[in-house]
């Protein structure tokens, strides 16, 4: 197996102009990029989830482990969730690596149990009493003038000095970027916890934990809740002692699966012209669902 990453917008650009489609999605991509230092020792900070995971939705269909992708299930507004239970989130909307993880441990791609114990053992001073949701959108004027508006105004009213942003599918990595950005500008310090290295730093962002694991797995592997804390306590550092924008540093976590998983994740070259016909027809069918999801009330 390879050291080198995944490259996302080299790898999704080549699948979808193998299914067909013959204009390349434009990645946001910034020179500048906003810095906020923590406000107060992190021992004393208040910190906030910011996650792309969507409530489950019993009546749209399968969305558990193991599930298809599932456009029904996706959200299109910026929510708020109680950290003080576990919410039941699921990650079946988005383009998580189905073939090599299953997103069968929440732990894994919403660190709310890891950022507990983290208060608890008093490496933070407080969790936020909510986690905000932010949709996976490709329209980035939408997530510049919708979405994140909305989300700063949450995460000013609940106080919070940091926010850890954790992503899962390609857009959702363009998604949280683009949202710590507007909340360093505002003066929040923000660390995003992610699986696809070359767009979060295409975007710019201040601080990067990168963990070279398949996509939906950004928080840590599943099923080792060791290694869950340990990518949080990676991030919580990186708050701490970054003294720059683009600060990125890489997990010594390896992931334990099959070594192909690299070369398998949405590869043309690996797929036959029956079923990239297929995969064209669902990716279609999906987008019909999104867009009548859209525009319903």
């Amino acid at each position: 197996m390879t050291d080198d990453p995944i490259t996302y917008i080299q790898r999704t650009r080549a699948y979808y102009l193998a299914l067909g489609y013959d204009t390349p999605y434009q990645w946001a991509q910034f020179d500048e990029v906003p810095f906020a230092p923590l406000s107060k020792p992190l021992a004393q900070a208040r910190v906030a989830i910011v996650t792309t995971a969507a409530p489950y939705q019993p009546d749209k269909g399968d969305q558990g482990p193991g599930a298809a992708y599932n456009a029904a299930a996706k959200f299109y507004r910026v929510y708020s969730g109680d950290t003080s239970v576990m919410p039941d989130l699921r990650i079946s909307h988005v383009a998580i690596d189905r073939d090599h993880t299953s997103a069968a441990d929440i732990g894994s791609y919403f660190p709310l149990a890891a950022l507990q114990r983290a208060a608890r053992a008093g490496r933070i001073g407080a969790l936020s009493p909510r986690f905000h949701g932010l949709p996976t959108n490709r329209s980035q004027a939408h997530t510049l003038e919708t979405d994140l508006p909305d989300l700063l105004h949450r995460c000013v009213a609940d106080a919070i000095d940091a926010a850890v942003l954790v992503p899962n599918c390609p857009v959702c990595h363009q998604s949280v970027s683009l949202a710590a950005r507007a909340l360093e500008a505002a003066g929040i310090a923000t660390v995003v916890m992610g699986c696809a290295l070359d767009i979060v730093e295409h975007v710019g962002v201040p601080r990067l934990v990168f963990s070279d694991f398949p996509l939906g797995n950004s928080a840590g592997r599943p099923g080792d809740v060791a290694s869950q804390d340990h990518t949080l306590s990676l991030a919580l550092d990186l708050l701490e002692r970054a003294k720059a924008p683009r600060s990125t540093i890489r997990s010594d976590l390896r992931w334990p699966g099959p070594p192909g998983w690299k070369n398998s994740y949405s590869n043309p070259d690996l797929l036959t012209p029956d079923e990239l016909a297929r995969r064209r027809a669902a990716f279609d069918a999906g987008k019909s669902v999104a867009r009548d999801l859209r525009k319903a009330p």
